[in-house]
């Protein structure tokens, strides 16, 4: 009798320790550029209020599994450093109808202690297209985990017409490169997110 309590006792704890090494994690800071060309000059457009939100499990202080990851970018925070431009950009992406950019993740492959193999579906001007994304994932002392990573597209992808300037002028190429570094910390230390008690 005290050996079948002992084993579900045994089961027990380890059930626990496999659910307390899953833990909500938020977005504590992020930076996201969106790189592309034109036949007169190269561009970028820079964004640093995505927002989201990631279940990982980790045990020994190291990431075991991504089980969740989502990002959600505010389409017209995405800014150049020309108003013009970023106009012609919305237009583009039709933000009037299509206010946000996300991100969700389906899969996640560890292919070494750094590395990461995301498939992931990007949602843009109403189009969703999946994209397999390597990453590199680096765990800070404080806890926190930094992701690391970019995605070559086109406008074509999301349906979108390469965008024009100056009359038909300028225009853009029909290439683009995502590239993103986002910190995430848990939930309930992240001092951008209200927790209720």
């Amino acid at each position: 009798m005290k050996t079948i309590k002992s084993i579900l006792w045994a089961i027990v704890i380890t059930l626990s320790l496999q659910v307390n090494a899953q833990r909500r994690y938020s977005v504590a800071k992020s930076t996201f550029e969106v790189a592309g060309t034109s036949n007169i000059h190269d561009w970028v457009m820079r964004s640093t209020e995505g927002t989201g939100s990631a279940i990982f499990t980790v045990t020994d202080s190291k990431l075991t599994d991504i089980k969740n990851l989502t990002i959600t970018l505010l389409a017209e925070s995405i800014k150049s450093s020309k108003t013009s431009m970023d106009d012609v950009a919305y237009e583009a992406l039709d933000t009037k109808t299509y206010k946000n950019i996300r991100y969700v993740l389906k899969a996640a492959e560890k292919l070494n202690e750094t590395t990461w193999l995301l498939t992931g579906t990007y949602t843009i001007a109403g189009v969703s297209k999946d994209y397999k994304t390597q990453i590199k994932i680096t765990t800070n002392d404080n806890g926190t985990f930094t992701l690391q990573g970019s995605n070559r597209m086109t406008f074509l992808d999301f349906e979108m017409t390469p965008p024009t300037a100056a009359l038909g002028v300028v225009k853009a190429g029909k290439e683009l490169t995502v590239l993103f570094h986002i910190t995430l910390t848990d939930y309930a230390k992240n001092e951008n997110v209200l927790v209720i008690k």
